[in-house]
C-alpha cells in the first residue's frame, strides 16, 4: 500500500493544476446542488420490530387521515394570578386570538378551549390545537408570524401566551459563534504547532474543501435519502476534525522528508506513502465503524453513520491528493521561516531543511520521564480514567423533547405550563391502539380494553375510544401521572403492556401501546440492548486491524482496553453533566435528564476509529524505529520525538472542533460535543500519552511479540511505509521512483 499512495503523492505533486482543478468542479458541483436542492424534513425517530413502530404502521393503514396532518400549534393561555381563562373578558380574548388564525394560509383548523374542555381543573391554563396543511419545514414565515402576533394579541389583552408544538421548529444550522470559535482554536494549534501560515492554512483549507462537499451533497440529498439537519451537522463536526487532522499528518511527515534531505516531489510521494497509508488505515477504521451503525435497526441513526461516514471518506481522498498538490503550489512556504531560508538555491544545502538541535523535545522529555516509572504512571493513569467512569454506572438513556429546551423558548414555558395545569404527564400521552379485526364487536373490545388499563396504577385518564371508518381499529389515549422521561412512565409502559394479553386472550384483538413516549422508551432499550454487541463487535474489530498493522497480539490488546477507558470516562462524563448537572451551566443545559439514547452507541463507533488515529500514528513511529534495531525504550522515545507533538496538535484541534458545536441549541448536537470532546481528550492524552507508553516499557519486546504462525498468514500492510526504505533509492534530487517487488504491494 505505501508504494501505491507514494505513486499518488509523486502524481499530485506533479499534476497539481488538474487534481486543483479536477477537486474545484467538484466543490462547485456539490454547492449549485445544495442550492437547488429544496430543504430536508425533520424526521421523528423510528424503531422498525418494536411494539410502537408496529402501531405507527397499523395507524399509517386504518387511520390515514390522521397520520397526514401536518405541523402542529398549541397555543397555551394562563390567565393573571387570582382569576380564571373562563372569565369573561378572557374568554373574549382567547376567542378574538384565535379567531384571527381561522382561515389564515396553511391554517387547517383550530380548536377552541371552551368546546374541547381543555381547561385545567383549577380553570386558569387552556390550550388549542392549531393544525396546518404543510409540515413545520415548509410553513411560510407569514405563517409563523401571524401564529406569533396572535399570541401577542392575547398578551395584550393581560394574558400570558406560549407556543407549543413543532410549528415554531426550525432546523439547526451550523455557523454559530462557538463553532467558529472552535475553528479558530484549530487555527491557531495548527500555526504553532507546524511555524507557518502557509501550512496552517493549507490544512484549513483542505478540511474547508472536504466538509464543503460533504456538507453540499447531504443537503442536496437530503429530500431523496430523507437526511436531517443532524446528519448534516455530524458530516460537518466529523469532517472538520479528520480533515484538519490528517492533513496536519501528511504535512508533517512531508516536512520531516524535507529535513532529511528529499527533494520536493519526493518528499511529497514518501509523506503520503508513510502519514498516507496511517490515514487511510485510520480513515477506514473511522468509516466501518460508521457505518456499522446501521446493524442496529434504527433509521435515523444508520443515516448518521453514513453521512459521517462520507464526510471521512472525502477527508482521506482530498488528504491524499489535495493536500500533496498543495505542496507543488506552495513549495517553501509550506515550511518554517528558518528552514525556507536554508533551502534557498545556492545554499550549502539546498534541499535540506535545518533539525532541532540541542534540548529535547517535550515529546522526548514526557517519553523518558514514563520510561523512568512506567508503573507509577501506569496506575495513576488507569485510576484516574476509572475514578472519571464511575457515573457511567448509574447511565439512564432517553430521548429529550420541549423539556431540555432552554427556559427562554417559548416552546419549553408552553410545556411547563401543560405541565402546571393537566399534569406532568400531560405532555407525553400514550396511545393504546386496539386492533380488533379478528374480534366480533370492536367498540365492546376497546371499552374493555379502556377499563383495563384505567385500572394500572400510574394511570391519571384514559380518553374514550375512537373507532376508524372500517369500524376494525380504536384508538385510546391514556395520560400518565408522571413525566414522560421519568422511571415511573417506562415502568407504567411496561405494565399497560403486561396488563393486555388477557383482553387479548378473550377477544382475539390485538392491543399496542405507542405514542412518542412509548416509542422513546422502545428506542432507549433497544439502544441499551445493542450496547454491549456493538462495543464487542467494535473491540474485537480493533484487535484484528491493530493485529494486521503492527504485527502485535498484545499492543491490539493494550489499544482496545485503553479505548474502554477513553470511552467509559466519556461516558462518565455525559452522566455527571446531562443526568447529574455538573457543570451544566457552563454547558447552556438547563433541564438534567436521563443521557440521549442514540449517543453511546454513535460515540462508541465515533472514537473508535478517531482513538485508532493517534495508536496508529504514534505507534507507527515507534515499530518502525524497533524494526530498524532500537530497543523497546529507544523506539518509544523514538515515536514520541517524531510523533508526539503531532498527534498533541492533532488532538487539540479536535477537541477544539468538537468543543464548539457545544453551543448549538440542540440537546443531540450538545451531547455529541460533549461526548466526543471528553472521549477524544481521554484517549489522546491519558491513554495514549501515558498508558500506551508505560504499558509498552512494562512489555519490552514482548510487546512487539507475534506467533510464527499469525505471521505467515497476517497481510503485510506496510503502514510505516517499510517497502520505501528498503526499495527506494537514496533521497535527494534525482531519486527515482521506487518499484516494488514482484508480487507484492
Amino acid at each position: 500500500m505505501a508504494t501505491f499512495l507514494y505513486r499518488i503523492g509523486r502524481w499530485a505533486f506533479r499534476r497539481r493544476r488538474l487534481v486543483g482543478g479536477l477537486w474545484l468542479g467538484v466543490l462547485l458541483l456539490a454547492v449549485a446542488a445544495a442550492a437547488m436542492a429544496p430543504a430536508g424534513e425533520e424526521e421523528d425517530l423510528s424503531m422498525p420490530g418494536t411494539e410502537s413502530q408496529k402501531a405507527f404502521d397499523l395507524l399509517d393503514e386504518r387511520f390515514p387521515q390522521a397520520n397526514s396532518q401536518g405541523a402542529e400549534a398549541r397555543l397555551v393561555f394562563q390567565a393573571p394570578d387570582g382569576q380564571r381563562v373562563t372569565a369573561t373578558e378572557h374568554k373574549a380574548a382567547v376567542e378574538d386570538t384565535l379567531g384571527s388564525l381561522d382561515g389564515g394560509d396553511q391554517v387547517a383548523s383550530t380548536t377552541d378551549p371552551y368546546e374541547t374542555g381543555a381547561v385545567s381543573e383549577d380553570g386558569t391554563i387552556a390550550y388549542s390545537t392549531i393544525t396546518y396543511t404543510a409540515d413545520a419545514v415548509d410553513l411560510t414565515e407569514p405563517t409563523k408570524s401571524a401564529l406569533e402576533d396572535a399570541a401577542d394579541r392575547a398578551r395584550d389583552a393581560g394574558l400570558t401566551v406560549e407556543i407549543g408544538g413543532s410549528a415554531l421548529d426550525a432546523e439547526e444550522e451550523p455557523g454559530g459563534t462557538t463553532e467558529i470559535i472552535g475553528v479558530g482554536v484549530a487555527a491557531v494549534v495548527l500555526v504553532i504547532a507546524l511555524g507557518s501560515l502557509i501550512a496552517a492554512g493549507l490544512s484549513l483549507l483542505t478540511a474547508f474543501v472536504g466538509v464543503a462537499i460533504a456538507f453540499g451533497l447531504v443537503s442536496a440529498l437530503a429530500v431523496p435519502l430523507g437526511l436531517t439537519s443532524t446528519v448534516a451537522i455530524l458530516a460537518l463536526m466529523l469532517g472538520l476534525a479528520v480533515g484538519i487532522d490528517y492533513a496536519l499528518f501528511i504535512t508533517s511527515r512531508f516536512r520531516d522528508e524535507r529535513a532529511r534531505g528529499s527533494e520536493p516531489e519526493e518528499a511529497a510521494g514518501r509523506a503520503v506513502g508513510t502519514a498516507g497509508s496511517a490515514v487511510v488505515f485510520a480513515g477506514t477504521t473511522v468509516f466501518i465503524a460508521l457505518v456499522g451503525l446501521g446493524v442496529v435497526g434504527i433509521p435515523e441513526l444508520t443515516k448518521m453513520g453514513m453521512g459521517g461516514a462520507g464526510a471521512v471518506a472525502l477527508a482521506v481522498l482530498v488528504a491524499l491528493t489535495l493536500v500533496p498538490a498543495l505542496f507543488g503550489f506552495f513549495g517553501r512556504r509550506v515550511l518554517s521561516r528558518s528552514a525556507r531560508k536554508a533551502t534557498r538555491p545556492g545554499s550549502e544545502h539546498p534541499h535540506r531543511v535545518p533539525t532541532a538541535a540541542g534540548r529535547p523535545g517535550l515529546g522526548t522529555r514526557w517519553a523518558r520521564f514514563v520510561l523512568r516509572r512506567p508503573g507509577a504512571v501506569l496506575v495513576t493513569a488507569v485510576l484516574g480514567l476509572g475514578a472519571v467512569a464511575l457515573p457511567a454506572l448509574t447511565l439512564e438513556l432517553g430521548l429529550p423533547g420541549d423539556e431540555s429546551k432552554s427556559v427562554e423558548t417559548t416552546q419549553r414555558r408552553a410545556y411547563d405550563l401543560l405541565s402546571e395545569g393537566f399534569g406532568p404527564g400531560f405532555n407525553g400521552p400514550l396511545t393504546v391502539v386496539v386492533d380488533a379485526s379478528e374480534s366480533g364487536d370492536a367498540r365492546s373490545t376497546a371499552e374493555l380494553v379502556a377499563k383495563t388499563v384505567r385500572e394500572v396504577d400510574g394511570v391519571a385518564s384514559v380518553g374514550d375510544p375512537v373507532l376508524g371508518r372500517a369500524e376494525d381499529t380504536a384508538v385510546l389515549t391514556a395520560v400518565p401521572d408522571t413525566a414522560p422521561n421519568s422511571g415511573e412512565t417506562k415502568d407504567l409502559v411496561h405494565a399497560i403492556r403486561g396488563a393486555v394479553p388477557g383482553v387479548e386472550a378473550g377477544t382475539g384483538a390485538a392491543v399496542l401501546v405507542t405514542g412518542t413516549t412509548a416509542m422513546n422508551i422502545d428506542i432507549s432499550e433497544a439502544m441499551s440492548d445493542a450496547l454491549i454487541p456493538y462495543l464487542s463487535v467494535v473491540i474485537g474489530l480493533a484487535v484484528l486491524l491493530l493485529t494486521v498493522v503492527f504485527r502485535s497480539v498484545l499492543v491490539p490488546v493494550k489499544a482496545a482496553l485503553g479505548f474502554l477507558l477513553s470511552v467509559g470516562a466519556a461516558f462518565g462524563v455525559l452522566v455527571a453533566v446531562f443526568q447529574w448537572g455538573w457543570a451544566a451551566d457552563l454547558v447552556g443545559i438547563e433541564q438534567t435528564g436521563p443521557v440521549m439514547s442514540l449517543m453511546p452507541i454513535l460515540i462508541i463507533g465515533i472514537v473508535f476509529g478517531l482513538a485508532m488515529d493517534y495508536e496508529v500514528f504514534l505507534l507507527t513511529r515507534m515499530r518502525e524505529a524497533y524494526v530498524h534495531g532500537a530497543s523497546p525504550d529507544e523506539a518509544i522515545v523514538n515515536g514520541f520525538r517524531h510523533s508526539g507533538r503531532v498527534v498533541a496538535a492533532a488532538a487539540i484541534i479536535m477537541i477544539s472542533v468538537f468543543a464548539g458545536f457545544i453551543g448549538v441549541s440542540s440537546p443531540t448536537i450538545q451531547t455529541m460535543g460533549v461526548g466526543l470532546a471528553a472521549a477524544v481528550a481521554f484517549d489522546a492524552f491519558v491513554v495514549r500519552m501515558a498508558i500506551a507508553p508505560a504499558v509498552l516499557a512494562l512489555l519490552g519486546h514482548r510487546a512487539w511479540w507475534l506467533p510464527r504462525i499469525l505471521n505467515r498468514v497476517l497481510p503485510n500492510v506496510d503502514v510505516e511505509g517499510e517497502a520505501l526504505s528498503r526499495h527506494a533509492p537514496a533521497a535527494g534530487p534525482d531519486a527515482a521512483v521506487p518499484r516494488p517487488p514482484v508480487g507484492r504491494d
